[in-house]
């Protein structure tokens, strides 16, 4: 599992981190009760405190992508897979809710959009 964060970024670290995984389990990068690095060596290999990384564990558990056993680690949860994979098309249906907003308050007309995206989905079938 390869986690790149951005010293740089406005996002949070903890928040990258977490984010970085739910990607990697969403992809199937990562295996239902896989385990994850400790949060030493999380913290290490990234060169972050081990409050970033035990803040992005807890709010992976909250979320239920991993859980974690005492004295053993933290493992990857599949069991909600499918909602986390609902969670995020939810998530992004919205945000691109908002970015029509803006573009139709910036004056790009629909067809202007309709062809942005048959570029980039082709000739795929609306329920494919």
């Amino acid at each position: 599992m390869k986690i790149n964060i951005s010293y740089d970024s406005d996002k949070p670290m903890y928040e990258q981190i977490k984010d970085s995984i739910i990607k990697s389990i969403l992809n199937g990068e990562l295996k239902s009760n896989e385990a994850l690095p400790s949060v030493r060596q999380l913290a290490k290999d990234l060169n972050v405190s081990m409050i970033t990384t035990k803040r992005a564990y807890f709010e992976l558990e909250l979320a239920g992508f991993v859980y974690t056993v005492s004295g053993k680690g933290t493992f990857v949860r599949l069991e909600s897979l499918d909602k986390a994979r609902e969670s995020k098309k939810m998530q992004m249906l919205d945000a691109l809710s908002q970015t029509f907003s803006e573009m139709k308050s910036a004056g790009i007309k629909k067809y202007e959009i309709e062809q942005k995206l048959n570029e980039t989905y082709g000739g795929e079938e609306q329920n494919g």
